[in-house]
């Protein structure tokens, strides 16, 4: 059976989260989607929007764009479909039972099984409207079936999921990878260090720390928690409750109930509480986050000017790939930071992307994408990582699709 792997129309809703990576590459409870479909076929096809071709295949080569459907049952999978360990038990039992099915969440379709024969094209590298690919496929004359499959539909759904999921995903790596006990639920793959003086706390779940990945002395560490391959914790810091961390991240401070994705520095002293973290993000000395109302209501958060109740009474902050902070740095509740953006001072709203965000003092000014380039050159180069035209051609593609963003965001940008 072939696996499509498609993202729809409502991929832009998660944005900062998804304007640089596909959505089956965010991280949530320490898996990412494609790492879970994977397992179920080794070439899987893909639907991606077109700015992101290039780095796809450039970075996740297993997966070929579809263009055409070839007579075989296919499985498709939302991009959008939360990495957990019962989504992908769910997946699994679509693929062995083999039936032509639907599962919806709402109007949005999570998952199909397609027999063979079924007719239609997609263009390469492209999103594809809903409806038209559920019509194209006659997905949407399926007969329905109910399912554990959720989608993420706004960013903090990420955080959400990740909360709710971390137990089972850490139980399913510790299932399948090669990790030892080193004391009571801590456990380590080949590599990892745990340093002196450690208290560690398991009573709500493992602690996972991949290959290579170092904590150092004097450490607080509360499970469930996922320490990523390369990664390094520092010294005095507090990892603590629902915190999955990438490969090559540096963290320190208090981190709880936080995603933070590959290649991020949270060096320093500060607090980052149940908030997301994109790639390549530097956050100052002293840089912290609220992620609680001072009334202790549930917190809502303005997606495009677009009031969305999360149900949720703890939400920090999302913070898209390539955002800085400078020294001391105070984000409020519930704020979304954009890609490529330097924050100064007090973040008392949403953050555009591509902006030097300095309100406190009245300013406000456009950063253009050749300032980020440069950027993006010096920190490769301080990890070894290679400077790639996809990659920076991805910087002015994320600077134009979020043209809009400095536009409705109200400040004087002086642009």
């Amino acid at each position: 059976m072939e696996l499509i792997v498609f993202e729809d129309e409502w991929v832009e809703q998660l944005y900062p989260i998804t304007i640089g990576r596909p959505t089956y590459a965010v991280s949530c409870a320490s898996y990412r989607l494609v790492d879970w479909l994977l397992r179920l076929n080794d070439s899987p096809h893909s639907i991606v929007r077109p700015h992101l071709a290039k780095l796809q295949r450039e970075d996740f080569s297993q997966l070929k764009p579809f263009t055409n459907a070839s007579g075989r049952a296919a499985l498709w999978v939302n991009a959008r479909l939360v990495p957990s360990a019962s989504a992908f038990a769910a997946l699994k039992s679509l693929v062995q039972s083999a039936e032509p099915v639907a599962v919806w969440q709402g109007d949005q379709l999570t998952a199909a099984v397609t027999s063979a024969g079924a007719a239609g094209s997609a263009s390469s590298s492209s999103a594809v409207e809903p409806s038209s690919l559920w019509r194209r496929f006659g997905l949407d004359t399926l007969p329905r079936r109910e399912l554990p499959l959720s989608l993420f539909e706004y960013p903090h759904d990420v955080v959400r999921h990740n909360m709710a999921a971390m137990a089972e995903n850490l139980e399913a790596r510790l299932a399948s990878g090669d990790y030892r006990e080193i004391r009571d639920g801590v456990f380590a793959a080949e590599g990892a260090t745990l340093g002196d003086y450690i208290v560690s706390d398991t009573s709500h779940g493992p602690i996972l720390l991949d290959r290579s990945s170092r904590v150092g002395p004097y450490c607080y560490l509360s499970g469930p928690a996922y320490l990523g391959v390369g990664s390094r914790v520092i010294e005095h810091a507090a990892i603590k409750d629902a915190v999955s961390i990438g490969h090559t991240a540096k963290i320190g401070g208090e981190v709880e109930a936080s995603v933070i994705e590959p290649f991020t520095n949270k060096q320093h002293h500060g607090f980052l509480g149940h908030s997301y973290l994109g790639s390549w993000i530097n956050l100052g000395a002293g840089t912290c986050n609220s992620d609680l109302k001072n009334t202790y209501g549930v917190v809502n958060m303005d997606y495009r000017g677009q009031k969305i109740n999360t149900g949720m009474q703890f939400v920090g902050c999302i913070m898209g790939d390539y955002a800085k902070s400078a020294i001391n740095t105070g984000i409020f509740t519930g704020k979304t930071i954009g890609a490529c953006s330097m924050l100064y001072g007090f973040v008392t709203t949403n953050v555009p992307s591509f902006v030097n965000y300095a309100r406190l003092f009245g300013q406000v000014t456009e950063l253009p994408p050749e300032v980020m380039i440069a950027s993006q050159q010096r920190m490769f180069q301080r990890r070894n990582v290679q400077q790639r035209d996809c990659d920076v051609q991805l910087i002015h593609d994320m600077y134009e699709l979020t043209r809009d963003e400095r536009q409705l965001a109200g400040e004087p940008l002086s642009l």
